[in-house]
């Protein structure tokens, strides 16, 4: 009769695993090179750190880094169905925009391709956080001043959390920035880090 027992506990933990693991928190990270740690080692990078500071903590959140350099609001949507169907994440962050400003795209295409990665991955079920992008000055204050406006627009019409960029308090310290004065430096990562840690827990908090 023990032994039944036991062996009923066992089937049924290794049911209830898969399915506790089920409803853990996948979040995707749709990012350019400041979230593909351009320049370094991927270990080094903010999104490795913060996944060994989750996994420090036992906190069922898995980071699956999607980002590459260079990659574009564009770009990021003629691959976005395939990386929803195959992580299935509960939880979709757009690091997005950057690039589409440096190469002087149209602002309303950039919206138009932020809401559209948007939908998607609400229409997956996903929770969705886009964070706000600015540019170098150089590009002139009116299309600095509209572009950075684009993503207060669109988090509003998608009703989707609006997450504070993690490069804002970095940019103007030469000492965390890696020679191009465009990527944060090994330095500046644990920095970062920690940011994301809170700008994450806010959001994973609000929805």
């Amino acid at each position: 009769m023990t032994h039944s027992i036991l062996r009923f506990v066992f089937v049924l933990f290794l049911v209830i695993k898969p399915l506790s693991a089920a409803a853990d928190n996948t979040i995707l990270i749709l990012g350019d090179s400041l979230s593909a740690a351009y320049g370094l080692k991927q270990e080094q990078g903010w999104v490795k750190l913060l996944q060994d500071k989750y996994d420090a903590e036992q906190r069922n959140i898995e980071l699956v880094n999607a980002s590459i350099s260079g990659e574009t609001t564009g770009g990021a949507l003629r691959r976005l169905d395939a990386l929803l169907e195959q992580y299935e994440p509960s939880h979709v962050l757009i690091e997005l925009g950057a690039n589409d400003g440096l190469r002087g795209f149209p602002v309303t295409k950039m919206q138009a391709n932020l809401t559209s990665l948007i939908e998607k991955s609400q229409a997956a079920n996903a929770m969705v956080s886009l964070m706000e992008i600015y540019i170098p000055p150089n590009y002139g204050p009116r299309y600095s001043k509209m572009f950075t406006d684009s993503f207060t627009q669109v988090s509003e019409k998608t009703n989707v959390h609006l997450m504070n960029f993690f490069v804002l308090n970095i940019a103007g310290k030469p000492e965390l920035m890696q020679r191009d004065q465009l990527h944060p430096n090994k330095d500046a990562q644990p920095l970062i880090r920690d940011e994301m840690y809170e700008s994450i827990n806010q959001w994973l908090n609000k929805d």
